[in-house]
């Protein structure tokens, strides 16, 4: 056991004690394990069935914003095999699905009052009605990213205060036509990256580099939004329907690098303010962190700017954020060690330069190849612990937690992914243990799929996609054979049937492999059948009407 010293919410000190090794625990039965998706990801169709182009579909089709030009524009054909994921959602024997709704498939143009793509509503319609049938929970993001690009070439997209209304509209429209069957909904997904990479970086769409003030603006108009949608859902729905309306924040966790050193702690308190309670905290304790408005606010002021570039919340706006969140949804993925820097203002607005940190990483920590994430399993605990201080131990429900790697070959059997998911399921029981207050645990993600700029070089999936073939065939890697069991055992019952799963996980997979490395042979065989026998066998009867004429004419 390590004594480790964690700041609370006053960044002063406590002492918790980490027991670094794995516990075997099993969970409450109703403890919900599910798999995630996105639809920009993983649907296609882009342009199919009265669809409208999102900010997603312009930022691809423009030459060198994505990895090797690579677009989702079939992606993994998810909009035709429904039923096909359905099938591996039930092989896992998961109890629920985490997927979100295209805006734009269902209002082309962002916009109610000027369409709505009936289509679009059957296609949700029908995965729903197919998810219940197999007893398995849909719970439904809202907001995954996927603007209509008809509201960013109007009005800006998140910068324009109009989007409010315009979100609402739409989720109604889903609340309407979904709310009957669906008792989870999440408003938006991971809003920091939508902001920060949106409208500061310029990394993601729209690929705007608004910095240092684009961003503020961005997430300003998405907390807005968050609130006034669970309001409507309060008012209009929840009665009839009784759901509940959360939000997913994605958060790293920071460590400060010398627990000794008062300014690392701070600066450690500081990146997890700056990342999980510039949203967490507006919805909990109605407003920005402290923190965080005083150091925008003092660069600002150096800036030579009249006010913050941190916009604020009327008093009415505070009373009516606060508290809109049934349950908090939280995505995870990695931790960093924070040291103190001091960033001159005089260097331009930057959300980055803001926070006067910087982030670390220990070499030693297991990096399957993408370049962000590495295993720091015992971060995740920590997190936890931090949100159950921080804002009154919420009801929460991981909506992300996984590991990618880097695609060189095909990788079905895939150990680093089973360690990463054996080191943070088991963080999460003990963090459940310790009295946080988690329902339920979502592996990202079920397929492989389009990473965003990154295109299809990084994979999340649990299921290899065979990019390259038109029907983007399935595989099972290692790591569905293990999450599987934990599911069947809710949990980890002892350390000798927990390694009995790795073993079995990897003997299904060498044998997945050896199918999967006939398949190109298959592949040659159905050429030869399907081309080069048809084509030589018209070939002789050429030849042969040939000779035969050649023949008769000698003959004659």
């Amino acid at each position: 056991k390590n004594k480790i010293r964690i700041p609370t919410m006053e960044w002063s000190l406590c002492y918790v004690l980490y027991c670094h090794q794995c516990m075997y625990l099993l969970l409450p039965l109703g403890f919900l394990w599910g798999v995630g998706s996105s639809a920009y990801q993983t649907e296609g169709a882009w342009d199919k069935d009265g669809k409208g182009p999102s900010i997603w579909d312009a930022f691809t089709h423009k030459k060198g914003k994505v990895f090797m030009n690579e677009t989702a524009d079939s992606s993994c054909e998810g909009y035709y095999k429904v039923k096909d994921d359905i099938q591996l959602l039930k092989e896992l024997k998961v109890n629920h699905y985490l997927l979100s709704i295209s805006w734009p498939r269902i209002m082309p143009t962002g916009i109610k009052k000027e369409q709505v793509n009936e289509k679009g509503i059957k296609f949700y319609n029908d995965t729903i009605n197919s998810l219940l049938e197999n007893k398995i929970i849909p719970i439904v993001t809202l907001y995954h990213w996927d603007l209509p690009q008809v509201l960013q070439e109007k009005y800006g997209g998140w910068q324009n205060i109009s989007m409010i209304s315009y979100f609402n509209d739409y989720a109604n429209l889903c609340f309407e036509k979904f709310g009957d069957r669906v008792k989870y909904w999440i408003t938006f997904n991971n809003p920091w990256a939508v902001a920060e990479e949106g409208y500061e970086t310029g990394e993601h769409a729209p690929g705007l580099k608004l910095s240092g003030i684009g961003a503020y603006k961005a997430a300003h108009h998405i907390i807005k939004t968050h609130a006034k949608v669970w309001h409507s859902y309060n008012k209009t729905w929840r009665s009839k329907q009784q759901g509940m309306v959360g939000i997913s924040l994605t958060s790293a966790w920071g460590e400060p690098v010398d627990l000794t050193s008062q300014k690392d702690i701070e600066a450690a308190e500081r990146y997890v303010q700056f990342y999980l309670g510039w949203f967490a905290n507006p919805i909990y304790s109605g407003d920005y962190p402290e923190v965080m408005k005083n150091y925008v606010g003092r660069k600002s002021a150096q800036q030579g700017l009249g006010m913050s570039r941190l916009p604020t919340f009327s008093v009415q706006e505070k009373s009516y954020i606060k508290g809109t969140s049934d349950f908090l949804g939280l995505s995870h993925f990695t931790t960093r060690y924070i040291i103190q820097k001091n960033y001159s203002a005089l260097k331009g607005p930057s959300y980055h330069t803001d926070r006067d940190l910087v982030e670390l990483v220990d070499p030693k920590w297991p990096d399957p190849g993408s370049k962000w994430l590495y295993s720091v399993p015992w971060g995740f605990r920590r997190l936890l612990n931090f949100i159950k201080t921080q804002y009154g131990n919420p009801l929460i429900y991981v909506t992300e937690n996984g590991v990618s790697e880097k695609l060189q070959c095909i990788q079905l059997c895939d150990e680093w992914r089973i360690e990463y998911l054996k080191g943070y399921i088991n963080e999460l029981l003990k963090a459940i243990n310790d009295g946080v207050n988690v329902k339920g645990y979502t592996v990202w993600s079920l397929l492989d799929k389009f990473e965003w700029n990154k295109g299809y070089s990084e994979r999340f999936g649990l299921y290899h996609v065979d990019f390259k073939k038109g029907n983007k065939p399935r595989y099972p890697k290692a790591s569905v054979h293990y999450y599987k069991m934990i599911i069947s055992a809710n949990g980890f019952p002892n350390p000798r049937e927990v390694k009995s799963w790795h073993q079995k996980a990897i003997e299904t997979c060498s044998i997945t492999n050896q199918l999967l490395a006939a398949d190109p042979l298959t592949t040659h065989m159905e050429m030869v059948t399907e081309i080069v026998v048809p084509t030589v066998f018209t070939l002789c009867i050429l030849i042969s009407a040939i000779l035969l004429m050649f023949l008769l004419r000698k003959h004659n």
